[in-house]
């Protein structure tokens, strides 16, 4: 690991990069601030385990593609675990169908809330020793996606207690006093939690934070607004990110039963989310004890937010896979209602297709989700694998949704009570949640070429600081000369990329289909190539790249599709349905016409439609167990 010596002269050489391509001294601070926070969440992990050894990072520059961490093992959920899981749905599809899971307000009841503690489904991710039943994430994961079936709400806020919640908090970062006094009302629902960290000014630009906590005898007092917080209201916990001394900390509030004048809820109309509580909070001479400030070591408040956002990615991404299922569960039997010209519109091809293609994104997010959650559980940080499930997760839902959904049930999405005009919000809003796509993808870009800026255009930058350069011209003597020994290093890797030999990936890949084996091949391929592209547009923007955000955005979306077809075909081809494989190919096939541009076959529409008659012929076993509802306005006499 870094000393603290090389990271501030690291740190001074990005506000110094950044000045040097014209950006004002604080926007090189406060960037600068959220690049010391990526690192220090980093080195909350092993070294084997940080972003420069995950699997994505090392599919783009090694010269192995590490084919074994993109084989997840199957997820198993300990007894106990398993009992709260198969408890925690029987009680929620019990109350769906009573119609008591929300109340008058339209919001899921405390009632509901109570038994689903009682059950233990607020401790899943809280150790045995605290009053939790200590599931794995990867098991958690797939469990939400069976929650997100019967109501995704519900799922939501597992997500939000356990992932970004205070629970991840507390449990990562807590002291062993600390653990044991908090954790057990966390585990039982007693004190249900929330995250709050975005404000008015301070959302993708997380240095904006304005409220603050000053320390008063034994307490913390604090002043501020906090915007779009969900599950915080009166008598509920909170993981408070503030400044104190101008450092970014997180303190963990309980908030008064009741708002007083230090405490006041900020109401507001919120589409998104309707059937959960979504507030503003307020403070005024707040006081939290100070035995409550949460304390990551060399880190601050930001590392601990930045650690829980890659669980809640990939709890986004699997509910997301539930809401699928449920939008194809409720196109079947409409498709089949639905008459054209004397006959079902389910044996028309446009139709076929679309069923098809939504099971190819489940597949697809069954997938991320899958391998995610498994390196998670291994110990591994997983930011980049986890952005790429967010995103594509939220991409997905969104396709399917609008694309796949709607358009198949035509003017009758618009009817009140069906599904589409009823969640459309909720379909739509995850593209925000975690992250905004495109900003999200250029954090993903982003982490992903540190090592290699570090490694070889850090010490040209620093030539070309010292000799007072800021335009480059390698015509020019004098910069060549200036630049002789920094730019040798790239000029040896660049020869040696064109030296070495393209990788292949072993024949005997877990048995999988050969189809989905020449996906896998194309995708390390592509990742390989991304490589050189990566580092010619580094070359080529230098100290302006920052600025190129629709470059960094379009290279970056490009390197995830490739991602998405190698873990998909990987996860697809070791499971047992014909189905899936050909969900999968059908999934891969889209993401290489996407990538290369060209245009469907007649070969591939038969495949698609193929895979959509077998799945309206009752083949899915993904559907199993979800009850469609019923079809609004049939007109039958």
């Amino acid at each position: 690991m870094a000393t603290e010596v090389q990271e501030s002269e690291a740190q001074t050489f990005v506000e110094t990069a950044l000045q040097l391509s014209g950006k004002s001294e604080e926007e090189s601070r406060k960037t600068g601030s959220i690049d010391r926070a990526d690192d220090q969440v980093d080195a909350l992990f092993a070294e084997r385990h940080q972003t420069a050894h995950s699997p994505v990072h090392r599919a783009v520059w090694d010269r192995e593609l590490p084919l074994d961490l993109f084989l997840p093992e199957p997820p198993g959920a300990s007894p106990r675990a398993g009992q709260v899981m198969t408890d925690s749905l029987e009680l929620v599809s019990r109350h769906r169908k009573a119609g008591t899971l929300y109340g008058p307000d339209g919001k899921v009841t405390d009632a509901v809330l109570a038994e689903l503690g009682r059950a233990g489904y607020w401790g899943l991710l809280i150790d045995p020793e605290h009053g939790g039943s200590g599931s794995s994430f990867a098991a958690f994961a797939q469990f939400l996606t069976r929650m997100a079936t019967i109501d995704a709400n519900v799922a939501g806020l597992a997500s939000v207690h356990g992932c970004i919640g205070a629970v991840d908090p507390v449990r990562t970062f807590g002291t062993d006093e600390q653990k044991a006094r908090l954790l057990p009302l966390l585990a039982s629902g007693e004190r249900l939690s929330a995250f709050a960290l975005t404000e008015p000014c301070a959302g993708s630009d997380l240095t904006a934070m304005r409220t603050k906590a000053v320390l008063d005898g034994d307490d913390y007092v604090v002043d501020g607004e906090k915007l779009f917080i969900t599950n915080a209201v009166p008598g509920r916990t909170i993981g408070l990110v503030c400044r104190i001394d101008e450092r970014p900390s997180v303190l963990i509030a309980d908030l008064p039963p009741r708002e007083d004048e230090t405490f006041q809820i900020v109401p507001y109309s919120l589409f998104a989310l309707k059937h959960l509580h979504n507030h503003g909070l307020r403070f005024k001479g707040f006081r939290v004890p100070r035995e409550n400030l949460l304390t990551p070591g060399r880190g601050d408040g930001l590392t601990i937010a930045y650690h829980g956002l890659n669980l809640g990615r990939v709890a986004l991404c699997a509910a997301a896979s539930g809401s699928m299922r449920v939008m194809l569960a409720n196109m079947l039997p409409w498709a089949r209602f639905r008459r054209t010209y004397g006959a079902a519109i389910v044996t028309r091809e446009l139709v076929e297709r679309r069923i098809g293609r939504l099971a190819a994104l489940i597949v697809g997010a069954d997938a991320l989700v899958g391998w995610c959650s498994w390196l998670i559980d291994q110990g591994y940080r997983g930011e980049l694998e986890c952005i790429v499930a967010k995103i594509f997760g939220s991409e997905a839902q969104k396709e399917a949704a609008i694309e796949l959904f709607m358009k198949t049930h035509g003017g009758r999405s618009f009817l009140k009570g069906h599904m589409f005009g009823e969640n459309v919000h909720e379909f739509l809003a995850p593209c925000i949640y975690e992250g905004e796509g495109e900003m999200l993808g250029m954090a993903f870009l982003k982490s992903l070429i540190k090592e290699h800026g570090k490694t070889y255009f850090e010490p040209i930058g620093r030539a070309l600081q010292a000799a007072g350069i800021k335009k480059p011209n390698p015509l020019n003597p004098a910069h060549a000369w200036a630049l002789k020994g920094a730019v040798m290093p790239y000029l040896g890797w660049r020869v040696g990329q064109a030296l070495t030999p393209r990788r292949r990936l072993p024949h005997d890949m877990g048995g999988i289909p050969a189809t989905l084996a020449a996906h896998a091949e194309y995708a390390a391929a592509a990742l390989e190539r991304g490589r050189l592209e990566i580092s010619d547009t580094m070359s080529k923007h230098q100290l302006g790249l920052a600025d190129r955000q629709c470059r960094m955005a379009e290279l970056s979306g490009r390197l995830q599709d490739s991602v998405v077809m190698l873990a998909a075909s990987l996860w697809a081809g070791r499971q047992k349905s014909d189905i899936v494989h050909m969900a999968a190919d059908v999934l891969c096939q889209d993401l290489t016409r996407k990538l290369t541009g060209r245009r469907p076959s007649d070969a591939y529409y038969r495949t698609v439609t193929k895979l959509g008659r077998r799945i309206a012929d009752g083949g899915f076993e993904a559907l199993a167990g979800i009850e469609p509802s019923e079809i609004l306005m049939p007109y039958q006499s």
